[in-house]
């Protein structure tokens, strides 16, 4: 069977019931878990390049579906303009005969900026592309009119985030329909605001134009948004097989075991707001980074706080797949 990694992601790591469907039809496209890929940085605070290419094949063990960078949880506004160029580079020849699909970020402060990243981005052939709204903007033309650029610039998926952009300026299931309308290619969208649920249900009345819908927020909410009919989420890299798992479980008709291992993984994602350090813990501890350094904060853990994450981690092992 002769596919590329485009066409098998989807199906790949679902239980076998679920994965003849998948290879049965297109709309398993573009579904599932989409981890925003951390950014690994040296004890000197620069990006690890080796690192963030390393993370590529720790993906792909755990099952993730797709891989997403730079966005804010990769830390997308402490890196320069050539870490990003540099780093989207690295991944594509890394993501190479991989099964995640890979999405890279073209956000920028305004137009010309997102552009310049677009256009890079589109010479390396990635599965999808995404932006957050720009920052600068100060009305919903001037989104508008940034998103309609960068939808002329690519004919793959282009990702509309809702949040992180521009403040005081709502993008609203309308708003994005009409993007999609001029450009079926822009009927992808990552909703984080709130309220969540009630603006995914909003979304999903415009379907077909709206094709798929995932989550965010370090998958928070990941069971209710499923049993509303999203398409996937972007969660955060430590915990990646996990969310596979439980997005296969679920898709498999096993909602019992779905909600019971989410519970286990929401003691170690609620950690984060007491031990923010907690995912970059995980991470230096399953072997992916050499270090838990970050640009937004000191990482450093006490011996109780390392406790505490043990004793939370341990409760997932049993499900670990890399």
């Amino acid at each position: 069977m002769n596919c590329t990694r485009r066409e098998l992601f989807g199906a790949l790591c679902l239980p076998a019931g679920a994965r003849l469907e998948a290879q049965a039809g297109s709309r398993e496209a573009m579904r599932g878990i989409f981890i925003i890929m951390t950014t690994p940085y040296t004890a000197a605070k620069a990006v690890d390049y080796e690192d963030l290419a390393k993370q590529v094949d720790y993906l792909d063990r755990c099952g993730a579906h797709g891989m997403v960078w730079p966005q804010l949880g990769s830390e997308v506004w402490n890196l320069t303009k050539e870490e990003r160029l540099r780093g989207v580079e690295v991944l594509a020849k890394a993501a190479k005969g991989k099964r995640p699909a890979l999405v890279l970020g073209v956000q920028g402060p305004n137009t010309k900026a997102a552009v310049e990243y677009a256009r890079h981005a589109e010479a390396l052939a990635p599965d999808a592309l995404i932006a957050i709204p720009a920052r600068e903007a100060k009305t919903l033309e001037e989104v508008r009119d940034y998103y309609t650029t960068l939808a002329r610039l690519t004919k793959r998926p282009l990702i509309v985030q809702t949040t992180g952009g521009a403040r005081g300026v709502n993008i609203d299931a309308q708003f994005i329909a009409a993007l999609a309308q001029e450009f079926p290619h822009c009927g992808y969208v990552k909703e984080e605001a709130q309220p969540v649920i009630e603006r995914m249900r909003a979304l999903a009345k415009f379907r077909p134009l709206i094709k798929r819908i995932y989550g965010g927020a370090d998958a928070s909410a990941l069971l209710y948004e499923m049993r509303a009919g999203s398409d996937g989420n972007m969660p955060n890299a430590a915990y990646a097989d996990i969310y596979a798992r439980i997005w296969e479980l679920y898709q498999a008709g096993d909602q019992k075991q779905a909600r019971d291992l989410y519970s286990k993984t929401l003691l170690v994602t609620n950690l984060r707001q007491q031990i923010p350090a907690t995912p970059l813990y995980i991470m230096q501890k399953r072997g992916v980074f050499k270090t838990m350094v970050s640009r937004q904060r000191d990482m450093q853990l006490t011996p109780d706080e390392m406790r505490e994450i043990e004793f939370n981690f341990e409760a997932l092992k049993p499900y670990l797949r890399a």
